[in-house]
């Protein structure tokens, strides 16, 4: 799945979040949203699935046009859609089986022992064999982060979300997300986007990278285009360095 996003703008009251944002998610790729805290990336990610309206511009799917859809057109779009939240967002009351298939339970085209299989390999896949039965509070903040992927992926996803999926991780776990998040991208050939502002999670995971700064694009290519670009706020930024405006 390519995305395309055109001219997007989002305000919450007087405070605009984005403004004239435009750049391109190439499909099979994993692309990199960047920029400081407040920056409008969490908000461009509610975007491309529907949970947030945009003002005004575009946002294109495979040639769709998806701020054209209605509430029905946006649920068959999200069924081929994966999302990992940034704080796992696990149903507390459901164990980690049940909340891994809970997507294909709700689409009610599988058999319950279907499903159950679905669940293992998926659970498998995340190095979390042998937990259907746990519960969320059982597990390790890692853990919960790995279920929230195998939920994520449960579907067979044309596209998969990351919203600062390491933020709250120790370095070790951090990296075992981030090779899990390029082990999904190799095995499903999924478009992924990720959210971050960590540093390792842009150099171990992007194909791609866009940088947002005060609600506009700033910055997109490749890695060792971004990565050495000569922008004074990207580098500073990269860097982790503070007098920028926009850069904490």
């Amino acid at each position: 799945m390519h995305l395309s996003v055109t001219n997007l703008s989002k305000s919450f009251g007087a405070k605009a979040i984005l403004t004239g944002v435009s750049c391109e998610f190439p499909a099979g790729e994993t692309s990199v949203i960047i920029g400081p805290s407040g920056c409008g990336k969490s908000t461009l990610l509610r975007m491309l699935i529907g949970l947030l309206t945009p003002d005004a511009g575009s946002i294109a799917a495979d040639d769709q046009e998806l701020t054209t859809f209605d509430a029905v057109r946006w649920m068959a779009f999200r069924h081929r859609v994966g999302m990992v939240f940034q704080s796992a967002a696990l149903f507390d009351s459901m164990s980690v089986g049940e909340n891994v298939g809970f997507a294909l339970r709700e689409h009610g085209a599988l058999p319950d022992g279907t499903i159950r299989e679905v669940v293992e390999e998926k659970l498998a896949v995340v190095g979390l064999a042998g937990t259907a039965d746990a519960y969320p509070s059982e597990l390790s903040g890692g853990m919960q982060k790995r279920a929230a992927i195998a939920r994520a992926i449960a579907v067979n996803p044309e596209l998969i979300l990351y919203d600062e999926p390491t933020t709250g991780l120790d370095p070790i776990t951090s990296t075992v997300i981030e090779d899990l998040i390029v082990d999904i991208a190799h095995r499903t050939g999924a478009t992924s986007i990720v959210v971050t502002h960590q540093l390792s999670t842009i150099q171990r995971t992007a194909d791609h990278i866009t940088m947002l700064h005060q609600g506009r694009v700033i910055g997109t290519g490749r890695p060792d285009e971004i990565l050495h670009s000569e922008n004074p706020v990207i580098s500073a930024f990269l860097r982790g360095e503070r007098g920028v405006p926009g850069v904490q």
